[in-house]
């Protein structure tokens, strides 16, 4: 494969290009990822697309509210990416990878690009090159990316390490006030959107929205943020209302942001974390070597009869790789 080429074709904004491109950096296969690398490598290194992660519980309307959304910023003449994660089967592996489905609209404009992509149990709630992905999509000029995750917990927070902005979005009575207290997602959360806030559902989301307003206002100020974030309002995907607030809320969040170096310096943390995670992949898979596995076999034999500790076996086998 011409990779400067392929690279080329996708800065000129080739969807199919681009398509193939993400293939390249999601497959399993070594000399896939290589290419990957190296078509990342050639591509503009001038653009730069406003990252923003969306996380939710399952049925939130994550999908829905992406849709509106991404039509919303369409119509503005911004070009709109999204990466949708779905998950994957712990046991067959496979995924629906159904997003796209409920993006009808939004997939069939031309200055919209949506690509689903399975977790394949990957923790965090993103998949395992999804910020390789968004490296490409920010290469082929896209102004706009949206990560959305699969259904999460209050612990699946990797979305923010990939993220210039990180949503959290709720559904009306789903919870109090001191879920909102708890640490884990909420204080990642750049600004959380009470969605479903229409018809019936409107008081519910009303009490909800002030509730992880409240909330917010006892966690922990964090530097990054100016006053009045983060913060907690109530939007509808459906009725499209509150998504022209909520954006220009973003609009402001990262121009402050920018203005006040922020912006550069959670970049530049996030692309140290994730040299770091390659280093743990790249160790982790060599414990997946033939040669470790026979060695790793051996000893669980030996701990399955109850001649060694499991710690023991463990740095037995630590301190036979580093002697290696």
């Amino acid at each position: 494969m011409d990779t400067t080429d392929l690279a080329q074709r996708i800065a000129a904004g080739e969807r199919r290009a681009l398509a193939r491109g993400i293939t390249l950096v999601e497959s399993a296969r070594a000399d896939h990822q290589a290419q990957g690398a190296e078509v990342i490598a050639a591509l503009p290194r001038n653009r730069q697309a406003l990252r923003i992660g969306l996380s939710g519980t399952p049925g939130v309307g994550k999908s829905t509210f992406i849709e509106a959304f991404g039509m919303m910023l369409v119509r503005a003449g911004l070009r709109v990416a999204v990466l949708a994660v779905d998950p994957s089967s712990a046991r067959s592996g496979g995924s629906i990878l159904g997003d796209k489905t409920r993006m009808d609209g939004l997939s069939r404009e031309a200055a919209a690009f949506i690509r689903p992509s399975p977790s394949r149990t990957h923790l965090g709630g993103v998949a395992r090159r999804t910020r390789e992905a968004v490296a490409l999509c920010e290469g082929a000029g896209f102004d706009v990316v949206l990560i959305e995750t699969v259904g999460v917990g209050q612990s699946e927070t990797v979305v923010a390490q990939m993220a210039d902005l990180f949503l959290l979005l709720l559904a009306p009575a789903g919870g109090d006030e001191l879920q909102g207290v708890k640490r884990g997602i909420m204080e990642m959360a750049d600004m959380i959107l009470v969605n479903k806030a229409d018809g019936d559902l409107k008081p519910a989301a009303t009490r909800t929205c002030a509730d992880y307003a409240g909330a917010l206002r006892l966690l922990r100020k964090r530097e990054q943020d100016p006053d009045g974030y983060p913060r907690a309002m109530m939007v509808s995907a459906m009725a499209e209302e509150g998504l022209e607030t909520a954006w220009a809320d973003m609009q402001a969040l990262v121009e402050w942001r920018r203005a006040n170096g922020f912006f550069d310096a959670t970049r530049a943390a996030q692309a140290r974390y994730w040299f770091e995670e390659e280093v743990r992949e790249a160790l982790l898979a060599q414990l997946r070597s033939a040669d470790t596995r026979t060695a790793m076999d051996a000893l669980g034999s030996r701990v399955a009869a109850g001649e060694l500790t499991p710690a023991a076996a463990a740095q037995a086998l630590i301190a036979g790789q580093a002697g290696q």
